[in-house]
């Protein structure tokens, strides 16, 4: 199943470029890509997004558990039942991906590496904006992307279904 080997790349993807940060540069380095804008930035997070729940591992270990069977089991029952949801089956196999990611990370070494940095700084109606936005990795951002398009899909079959009420209200007038 092809929404298996987008979780793959994921996990592959996530686990080669935190291990190279681990390899070239020092914890809480950072090196700019774009100017002050997008840096790499070696961190270390115990926690969960935007430094949450730290030193919590043995929760996240036991909630990705759960997480991930609830992904693979979902994900067998769509294929069984034939239905095509591609964007659905796309975005549970993103959020596969990023999940075994970040757990096989607390899992071992008890804390995830985050690398990409976002700083913001601009004026906005004459008021300085100056935001560093939470340093976060690969398997972050298929998570993020995954619920996304999750939610998208959900849009999708409520306008859709709505459209199908209309067309019924119609025919029965």
């Amino acid at each position: 199943m092809i929404y298996y080997v987008y979780a793959l790349i994921v996990f592959i993807l996530d686990q080669i470029t935190k291990r190279l940060v681990v390899v070239y540069m020092e914890e809480y380095e950072s090196r700019s890509v774009i100017g002050d804008f997008f840096m790499l930035t070696s961190h270390r997070n115990r926690g969960a997004a935007f430094g949450i729940l730290q030193n919590q591992r043995w929760f996240f270990i036991i909630a990705t558990t759960i997480v991930v069977i609830g992904i693979v089991w979902y994900l067998q029952k769509l294929r069984k039942s034939g239905e095509p949801k591609k964007l659905l089956k796309t975005a549970l196999g993103l959020l596969l991906g990023g999940a075994i990611g970040n757990f096989l990370d607390r899992a071992l070494f008890g804390e995830v590496v985050d690398f990409m940095h976002f700083h913001f700084e601009f004026s906005l109606l004459g008021a300085d904006v100056d935001y560093d936005f939470a340093i976060f990795n690969l398997a972050d951002s298929a998570i993020v992307i995954g619920v996304a398009l999750i939610f998208l899909d959900s849009l999708l079959v409520w306008r859709k279904e709505r459209r199908g009420l209309a067309h019924e209200h119609q025919d029965q007038a």
